[in-house]
């Protein structure tokens, strides 16, 4: 596995990471303690929460594999 190849998945799982933040920002307010205040907003989609989530879950377990198999891990 090359540095490149490493470099380019981990860019793709901080962009689906950011993608879910800007969503959830989108469509939830904040708290006081700088969370978000899902009171306001309590049915998000969940069927696109999830697609989001999934996303990013996926693109962690891929990322995992190239990691354990570059540097010989034993996780």
């Amino acid at each position: 596995m090359n540095k490149t190849k490493i470099e380019n998945e981990l860019k793709k799982l901080i962009d689906i990471r950011e993608e879910i933040y800007e969503y959830l920002d989108s469509n939830l307010s904040q708290s006081k303690n700088g969370g978000y205040d899902f009171s306001n907003n309590p049915k998000l989609d969940a069927k696109d929460v999830y697609e989001r989530f999934f996303k990013l879950d996926y693109q962690a377990r891929k990322l995992r594999g190239f990691l354990v198999k570059a540097y010989d891990l034993k996780p």
